[in-house]
């Protein structure tokens, strides 16, 4: 999985004409439209998982996003068997939690140091690789989903030091952060920060100073959840009659205005959009070539964000 010469910034290693056009990402040049591999835990088995990533090599993909506790391994599994060197693939990882079957969303924090190592350690092994070209440290300081207490609150400056360890040892190759307040980036930036991973959405715009920060910094934004929903409880881009209004008018379906939206809002956004289904995939793919015009981009950009009962 290590990067080979492109024939264009505007082509993949493989030749494929990147989704949405090319940006950088930890330093190289990946498409705007990569693939959250977090949704193969639902694939019909393990061949339809590893096809579908092959599909997505096939329509451009460069950048997947997975964890080693997205299906306890599997797939990191799946991953280490779809993906060859020659697919000039980055992979992106991340540490901060761990498999927990039984526990709230099958995870449990792993914020300390010693476990943001060993995080780290086990995705090189389930990956197969001697380098991890990024690893996202996910935090709790905003966003959806779990909040640290006791031995799990652990200051920012303890994590860093030892991303930063591992990123000189050459076990990863840059540093990225994940559910961070704009105070926490602004006190990692001397690290090196190559991309924030945050709950963002046409939905959810709480961090619209966090982007401006970004695109300022040249640093990667990353959005999950970029059509909302993903928890119990979160609103959903779906559901927005100005979605379903520029779908009509486009001959699109309401995901890919809501994750063209995205691609519109700022040159630095990255899109890691996840599904266990070939025709979704497609679909994702085909929303970089989407375009809303200033109308559509207006009525669009005046529905709010509507805060959500999370279930946690």
């Amino acid at each position: 999985m290590s990067p080979s010469a492109s024939p264009s910034p505007g082509t993949t290693a493989t030749g494929a004409v990147r989704p949405a056009g090319p940006a950088t990402l930890a330093g190289r040049t990946v498409s705007r439209i990569g693939y959250g591999a977090m949704q193969l835990r639902r694939a019909d088995g393990r061949a339809p998982a590893v096809a579908l990533l092959r599909r997505a090599v096939e329509l451009g993909v460069d950048h997947i996003d997975t964890a080693q506790f997205y299906g306890d391994g599997f797939v990191n599994s799946v991953i280490r068997e779809a993906i060859r060197p020659e697919d000039g693939v980055l992979v992106a990882s991340k540490v901060g939690a761990a498999s927990d079957p039984g526990g709230v969303h099958s995870l449990r924090l792993a914020q300390r140091p010693e476990e943001l190592r060993a995080g780290v350690e086990d995705n090189l092994t389930s990956l197969g690789l001697d380098r991890i070209p990024l690893v996202n440290l996910r935090r709790t300081d905003s966003g959806p989903g779990l909040r640290a207490e006791g031995d799990q609150v652990v200051d920012l400056d303890d994590q860093l030091a030892v991303m930063v360890a591992l990123r000189d040892e050459g076990k990863i190759g840059a540093i990225g952060l994940s559910s961070v307040s704009q105070d926490t980036l602004r006190r990692a930036l001397p690290a090196g920060i190559a991309c924030v991973q945050n709950a963002y959405s046409l939905v959810a715009r709480d961090d619209e100073d966090m982007l401006g920060l970004c695109a300022a910094e040249g640093i990667a934004w990353v959005p999950y959840f970029p059509l909302g929903g993903g928890l119990p409880g979160l609103p959903k881009v779906t559901d927005e009659e100005a979605v379903a209004t520029a779908a009509r008018s486009l001959g699109s379906t309401r995901a890919q205005v809501g994750l063209a939206w995205l691609l519109h809002r700022a040159p630095n956004v990255l899109l890691i959009p996840g599904t266990a289904n070939a025709e979704h995939l497609d679909a994702n793919i085909a929303a970089g070539a989407l375009a809303l015009d200033d109308e559509t981009l207006a009525a669009l950009d005046a529905v709010p964000t509507r805060p959500g009962d999370i279930a946690l």
